[in-house]
């Protein structure tokens, strides 16, 4: 399926449509957040002040401004899931693709695999993040470690079915070399799969990123959703008074908004990876 083809059935799908909007909302605000707001995430007000229209969302019992820091936790918080994902995938597709065509190194690749996805995924990363100093390549890192064995299997997959249909057989018949017939025909019949796998691990780094702040392992001296919560917890009358409706909300709404999205895009990109749902 050619690129324009893939793209017309992804937006001929309304929720598709609809999640690739608020992506590029998401991804506007984080790239243009510092113009979109005069005040900086690390700049002090007095504290603890109410929504006005100086400080639409008020400010923390720091004095920072919460819709400031809200725009700056979405330029991190985007920043880590998108080069995150999108290195365990290329890894993962490049594994998966060799894995499924060359049966000796797909052994080998495999029981990588299993090691791996025997172990789950968030209690590995909590402990890892607890022994290491949190910060942005740490945390991509450590996201990469235990997400490319999930895309790698999945390619595989796709890779032994592909490689048994005729035209594929022909090719071998015919001579034509092993990287060729990889490079040419196998590769593009894994990118639907690879995509829908990036969507998903994008969807785990945000949620865990933001768990993994909450449990006080986040990198305190960055501004993110989940070091938003996670400072946001700490204020003893976050329950009792209105202050969680425009401290925790906003925070918590980004990030259910944000996988909501990917997930709606997710179905557009599924249905292009197995024709059998479109």
């Amino acid at each position: 399926m050619t690129w324009r083809g893939a793209t017309c059935l992804i937006l001929r799908d309304r929720l598709a449509r609809i999640g690739l909007l608020l992506l590029l909302v998401f991804a506007a605000a984080a790239a243009a957040g510092p113009w979109l707001w005069p005040h900086d995430a690390w700049q002090m007000f007095d504290a603890m002040l109410p929504p006005s229209a100086e400080h639409p969302l008020g400010t923390n019992d720091l004095g920072y401004d919460l819709l400031a820091e809200l725009l700056q936790g979405a330029r991190y918080s985007l920043a880590l899931a998108t080069v995150a994902a999108l290195v365990s995938t290329l890894i993962g597709t490049g594994l998966g693709v060799a894995a499924g065509y060359y049966r000796n190194l797909g052994f080998v690749v495999m029981r990588v695999v299993d090691v791996f996805l025997s172990v789950p995924r968030f209690p590995l990363i909590v402990l890892m993040a607890a022994f290491a100093r949190p910060g942005f390549l740490s945390l991509s890192a450590f996201f990469v470690l235990v997400g490319w064995p999930s895309v790698a299997r999945m390619t595989r997959a796709r890779i032994l079915t592909e490689r048994q249909q005729e035209y594929i057989v022909a090719a071998h018949a015919t001579g034509v070399p092993g990287p060729r017939i990889v490079g040419r025909h196998l590769l593009p019949t894994v990118l639907p799969v690879a995509f829908a796998r990036f969507i998903a691990e994008m969807q785990h780094i945000i949620v865990a990123e933001a768990g993994l702040s909450f449990m006080g392992l986040g990198d305190p001296t960055t501004r993110s959703w989940g070091m938003t919560l996670s400072h946001a917890s700490r204020y003893p009358a976050l329950l009792i008074s209105n202050v969680w409706e425009w401290w925790a909300l906003p925070p918590g709404l980004a990030i259910t908004l944000f996988c909501l999205a990917l997930a709606f895009l997710g179905l557009g990109l599924e249905r292009l990876a197995n024709p059998r749902l479109a």
